[in-house]
């Protein structure tokens, strides 16, 4: 009887072992350091591997941060829309879907400010963060429904809430004392003085 098939296994469980090591390096010193400070021989050494180990599992920088923001983002997903998607009253969908995106930027802010601080220099960070920008659109655009108004109106109330789902307008809001939820009532303030 061959052992080769139980040889073939254990090395794909080891090599899927290593893997993982590896992106959980990188994601903790990403969140730690930040992107930039993260070199791939501190993410070896923090993953108990040789850099060039961490090159045989990624091909590039691009990678390792794709497969290190999947997994962040797995562990930490943004809202869904879909929790208000359905509310027909327009103010508390507002309130609803900022309370809960605030909330989020508050429990994952450290990461959230190294990488949008990273953002510009680090190439392999591009990519992630137009991801995660394309999804604070498309959340801007959710809780836009429902809101009337003449064209010009409602050019400002999208403008308005963009703004609102920044993670930069967040951290202002927060710098300033406001709770989450006090942020987000503000921002219903701003919309319901656009007339």
């Amino acid at each position: 009887m061959s052992k080769r098939p139980y040889v073939q296994k254990k090395r794909a469980e080891s090599r899927d072992e290593t893997h993982a090591r590896i992106v959980e390096a990188t994601m903790r010193l990403h969140e730690e350091l930040g992107p930039r400070a993260a070199t791939i021989s501190a993410i070896a050494e923090r993953a108990g591997v040789q850099r060039l180990t961490v090159y045989r599992h990624f091909t590039d920088e691009s990678e390792l941060f794709q497969a290190c923001t999947s997994r962040w983002l797995g562990e930490h997903p943004p809202p869904d829309p879909a929790q208000w998607q359905d509310e027909p009253d327009p103010r508390r969908r507002v309130t609803s879907g900022l309370g809960a995106l605030y909330a989020y930027y508050r429990a994952t802010q450290r990461m959230w400010t190294v990488s949008h601080r990273d953002e510009a220099d680090v190439p392999g960070l591009q990519a992630p963060m137009a991801a995660f920008h394309a999804y604070t659109e498309r959340l801007a655009d959710s809780l836009l429904a429902g809101w009337r108004g003449a064209a010009r109106v409602r050019r400002q109330r999208a403008a308005t809430l963009r703004h609102a789902v920044r993670f930069a307008t967040w951290t202002s809001l927060a710098r300033e004392g406001l709770s989450d939820g006090e942020a987000a009532a503000l921002v219903l303030r701003w919309l319901d003085g656009i007339d």
